[in-house]
């Protein structure tokens, strides 16, 4: 596959096996050595690697300039055999040299070298920072992964079709891009946060089992793991529960791991409540230990008033790392847990001679047996408890928890996990009373709790999981609602009128009146979930043009202003800037 009517081999093809064959190569020139008076060496580089080519001292070529090399394999001798490239037992000799193209000096080095460059500088010259090793080695990854990915949908008899891309905006979700419409002046169209609706209605078209890799846009603040556009596998599915849908998105995100060459363990399942119990967050790392202890009970009878009372208390235990935590930063995590709503936090260091700690003189003997013996305490750790509500208690220390003790997302084991039984709501807002929903309003209630969704609307279970790998949420999805009667309860829940309810989805809502199966549905992020395999922390690294963290493009300027003709003709009139 690798000859072309311009090449025999690619750079990293050449073995001793090819000695005496006559080849040609093409590629950019990565370096030039003068060896001697006479001669010269090349390395010729393309994505497969690089060969080295000894040609006349008289060929001018110079870094990246691009060259068609024709000459005879020879193998090198033993004392020159470079066992760091797959190509450094042989070389090419006789070599005749055609410049197909020259090359000013690159903004900075084609090698591992520019990973400390400004990253807006590699984005600027974002055609040059891919054909680094690295650049094209995350790319080949993530079309293996896509690959992958479609092979397994399609094994698994799931139909790709393709949704719009304009669709009607949404605003209860997350921010959107919005189009105005030219024909419609005053109207506008919305860049499709996700296919959510569309796929739903082809369940009710009867597809059974679709797919596609969506491209989906959201108009957030971005960061190490967020995109304006990023690519989801987006699945739904007919006549299922939550078992039949976590196996078919498992086949899927197992065949990419395989194929960006790793051996996947098995998706583990927690429920959410045990997830928080547990670790503290809803996307817990299960590479590391530190869980969340349970002490409430063993201060039951304290005398210790920042316990007494607590609906929640419990600890964690950051192993031999006492005496690298001084005061001030002990002073650090205290200031953090009181700004995420704690009322404090209690530390205690474990030394040979018992507990050091401000409050150790307040605790009970067998209080202090409870701590060393839930927690397996040994000298040299060190211990935090927080005792508060069990939301704050959980959140606080779960956080903490990941700060102290989390390792890179990149690096193994890899752990993958399911997450079920979210809250169906997830508080009452203030300004209505009303309970907030925790997903969108088309999720299906656990059945055995639709008997509580008017008296007991918090405790409701949803049918809703997440996936997530090494603390990164991969995606979400649940089964949905496809009863009328159940959907409109739901809404009067959330204080949506009949009418309201049909004004913003009633597209939606109409068809479901004409025969709905029951469904479910995933999508999770190809972009993080690529980004994890290929060892990288930040989703940039495996995107080939993406937006800074500021949401600009160094390369193109997007976003740029329009002509005023162009404003003209959609109706538009922008503000002027702000002072």
């Amino acid at each position: 596959m690798s000859a072309t009517s311009m090449r025999t081999q690619q750079c990293g093809d050449l073995r001793p096996e090819h000695a005496g064959q006559t080849v040609t190569l093409c590629g950019w020139v990565a370096t030039r050595r003068e060896h001697g008076e006479h001669l010269a060496f090349i390395d010729v580089r393309d994505h497969t690697g690089v060969t080295q080519c000894v040609v006349d001292n008289s060929v001018d070529v110079r870094p990246e300039f691009v060259v068609r090399v024709t000459g005879v394999v020879t193998p090198r001798p033993a004392e020159n055999v470079n066992s760091k490239l797959p190509t450094g037992a042989v070389e090419v000799q006789q070599c005749r040299v055609e410049v197909l193209n020259t090359a000013e000096p690159p903004p900075f080095p084609i090698s591992e070298r520019a990973d400390h460059v400004a990253e807006t500088t590699r984005l600027q010259y974002r055609y040059l920072d891919i054909r680094r090793e690295r650049m094209q080695r995350n790319l080949r990854v993530r079309a293996a992964c896509n690959a992958a990915i479609r092979q397994a949908m399609d094994a698994q008899g799931f139909v790709e079709v393709e949704t719009p891309m304009l669709v009607p905006s949404t605003p209860e979700g997350a921010r959107e891009f919005i189009v105005p419409s030219r024909q419609q002046q005053g109207s506008f169209y919305a860049l499709p946060q996700s296919p959510q609706l569309f796929k739903q209605l082809l369940m009710v078209a009867g597809i059974d089992r679709y797919y596609q890799m969506a491209r989906c846009l959201r108009d957030e603040d971005l960061r190490a793991d967020r995109q304006y556009e990023f690519i989801q596998l987006d699945a739904e599915m007919s006549f299922v529960n939550q078992t039949d849908v976590h196996q078919a998105i498992g086949a899927a995100v197992m065949a990419a791991a395989r194929a960006a060459g790793h051996e996947p363990s098995e998706i583990v399942t927690l429920t959410w409540h045990e997830a928080m119990n547990r670790f503290g967050v809803d996307k817990p790392d299960l590479r590391f230990g530190m869980e969340l202890v349970e002490l409430t009970d063993a201060f039951a009878a304290t005398e210790f008033k920042a316990f007494a009372g607590a609906a929640s208390i419990k600890g964690i235990n950051v192993p031999g790392r006492a005496e690298e935590f001084g005061r001030n930063k002990l002073d650090g995590l205290t200031d953090k847990a009181k700004q995420m709503g704690a009322k404090g936090l209690v530390w205690l260091k474990a030394t040979a001679d018992g507990f050091e700690s401000p409050v150790v003189k307040f605790l009970s003997e067998s209080e202090q047996g409870e701590i060393r013996s839930r927690l397996g305490v040994v000298p040299g750790d060190l211990v935090l408890v927080v005792a508060d509500q069990w939301s704050t208690t959980c959140e606080v220390l779960g956080t903490l928890r990941n700060d102290l003790g989390r390792p890179p997302v990149h690096e193994g084991p890899y752990r993958y996990l399911w997450v079920v039984d979210f809250p169906l709501f997830v508080g009452v807002d203030e300004a209505t009373g009303r309970p907030k929903p925790g997903h969108h309003p088309f999720t299906q209630p656990h059945p055995d709790d639709v008997h509580l969704l008017e008296t007991e609307p918090l405790a409701v279970r949803s049918q809703a999981y997440d996936l997530v790998l090494n603390g990164w949420e991969l995606g979400s999805g649940s089964i949905r609602i496809h009863q009328p009667e159940l959907q409109g309860r739901i809404f009067r829940l959330l204080g949506i009128s009949d009418e309201e309810a049909n004004r913003k989805f009633g597209f939606f809502l109409n068809p479901f009146r004409y025969g709905a199966p029951p469904h479910g549905g995933f999508a999770f992020g190809v972009d993080r979930l690529v980004a994890i395999l290929a060892g990288e922390e930040n989703i940039r690294e495996v995107i080939a043009f993406p937006k800074t963290q500021s949401g600009s493009d160094p390369m193109t300027n997007a976003p740029t202003p329009v002509a005023p003709k162009q404003l003209d003709e959609l109706g538009i009139r922008t503000l002027p800037p702000k002072a």
